[in-house]
């Protein structure tokens, strides 16, 4: 295992904390942790410390495929691995925000949605012989929906202050972002989706 597979291994671990932290009933294990009042913005530590983890969690997304191009380690099970990190990084967290009332139900609905599709779009391009790399609609959703949930863990602060919900603007723009990629893998795919279908 190449040490971009490593790093892609460390940001599943890290989402398992980030659920952990988020998803556990503290409270009936008897645990509490401290809630804050930030200039009028209640803060609970439970959420900055699942944010810290996940900024470090997105970095690493960034890190190991820069490397696996840098040093020419790209491998299948890299790949594999990186597909599924991404996709157990960010839907689920999606889903317990919404959930907790952070984030609008929509967002979630429309991002598990799409990687439901454009899943199905690659596993027939698969059967056919075709990788699909990846577009740079899909890249820049991905940018921005991790953006918006780290200000998202953290309270969209200092942007709160000021009545700007930047947070829920970028995770409004990675949906977006997500329904052009989703369809630019369709256009790509097409012809190969209509033959299959034909067949």
């Amino acid at each position: 295992m190449n040490l971009p597979t490593k790093i892609t291994v460390m940001r599943l671990i890290l989402t398992f904390f980030i659920l952990v932290l988020l998803c556990v009933p503290f409270s009936y294990l008897g645990f509490n942790f401290p809630t804050y009042d930030f200039y009028g913005i209640t803060v609970q530590l439970h959420y900055l410390i699942a944010g810290f983890i996940f900024i470090i969690a997105s970095l690493t997304d960034f890190l190991d495929g820069y490397l696996a191009r840098k040093n020419n380690q790209v491998t299948d099970l890299g790949k594999m691995l990186d597909a599924i990190a991404d996709k157990v990084l960010v839907s689920p967290v999606l889903i317990v925000l919404a959930a907790n009332g952070f984030i609008p139900v929509i967002i979630p609905v429309v991002y598990v949605t799409r990687d439901i599709v454009v899943d199905a779009i690659k596993m027939q391009a698969a059967k056919s012989g075709k990788v699909q790399a990846a577009i740079k609609s899909g890249k820049y959703k991905t940018a921005f929906m991790m953006i918006g949930l780290s200000f998202t863990f953290f309270y969209n602060i200092p942007f709160e202050f000021l009545n700007i919900r930047v947070d829920l603007g970028l995770l409004y723009l990675a949906c977006i972002l997500s329904i052009v990629s989703a369809y630019e893998y369709y256009k790509i795919n097409k012809s190969l989706i209509l033959s299959n279908s034909e067949s």
